[in-house]
């Protein structure tokens, strides 16, 4: 997953930005951060452990990542540093997380949620929940407010918020019922159980929003695009056999 950030260059024009990309090397286990056509181009992490997700808070100058690690060493993580790559901490340690994903940031409640798909169909799928900053006192190893939002879920992968309506909304390639799906449950008002809106995919992966405009937008692995609306009425295959696809996203530009 890559993630493209406009910060504002102060001193300058309130329309001046500096566009970058951080992108993920997962074999080599680095964090890219580069301008938008690949020029200036720097290595400003290395030795991540199979990075796999990213997310950039501009106005706090972090960025957070996943490590997914080896699946049967159960040694995932989640790690944090400045934009420039300085800085850089556990924030969930080791084995506290199997096989974590996407991960996103909700800045109003100071929290970030990420995927752990774990092992392939064995119905240990979770989603995690955990504040920005550690409690004071603690260590990634003892945090207390690491919370389970939702667990049992086939295989979620990626995951997409509703700021307005905070509504989270994540693609799950595993077997059905639940799995090949999409699903959403408030962030506030949690329900028992995850409203499934979109199902028949296969091998769902990627999922972007569009909210002013009620619709999402969904991959999966047999190389089909969907859309539909947020409550997953109206799902259109738009595209379909385009190889095994993955991430998605969505731009107004």
């Amino acid at each position: 997953m890559s993630e493209v950030v406009k910060k504002n260059n102060r001193g300058a024009t309130a329309s001046a930005v500096n566009a970058r990309l951080f992108v993920l090397e997962l074999n080599a286990g680095r964090i890219h951060a580069m301008n938008t056509d690949g020029s200036d181009r720097k290595a400003i992490v290395s030795d991540c452990h199979l990075p796999d997700g990213i997310v950039v808070d501009v106005e706090a100058g972090h960025i957070y990542w996943t490590n997914m690690g080896i699946p049967n060493l159960n040694d995932g993580s989640v790690e944090r540093a400045d934009i420039d790559g300085k800085n850089r901490k556990t924030i969930v340690a080791q084995g506290d997380t199997h096989t974590p994903k996407q991960i996103i940031l909700e800045k109003k409640s100071g929290k970030l949620y990420w995927c752990d798909r774990g092992p392939d169909n064995a119905g240990l799928g979770r989603i995690f929940r955990a504040n920005v900053e550690i409690p004071g006192g603690q260590t990634p190893a003892t945090r207390s407010d690491i919370e389970i939002f939702y667990d049992g879920l086939p295989e979620p992968i990626d995951l997409e918020l509703d700021h307005t309506n905070r509504v989270l909304y994540w693609t799950d390639r595993g077997d059905p019922p639940r799995g090949n799906t999409v699903n959403r449950a408030s962030i506030d008002n949690k329900p028992a159980e995850p409203e499934i809106v979109v199902t028949h995919l296969m091998e769902g992966i990627g999922i972007a929003l569009d909210v002013p405009n009620d619709r999402m937008f969904v991959t999966d692995f047999a190389g089909s695009v969907y859309s539909a609306r947020l409550d997953g009425s109206g799902e259109r295959n738009f595209l379909y056999a385009q190889g095994n696809l993955t991430g998605i996203a969505y731009a107004e530009i």
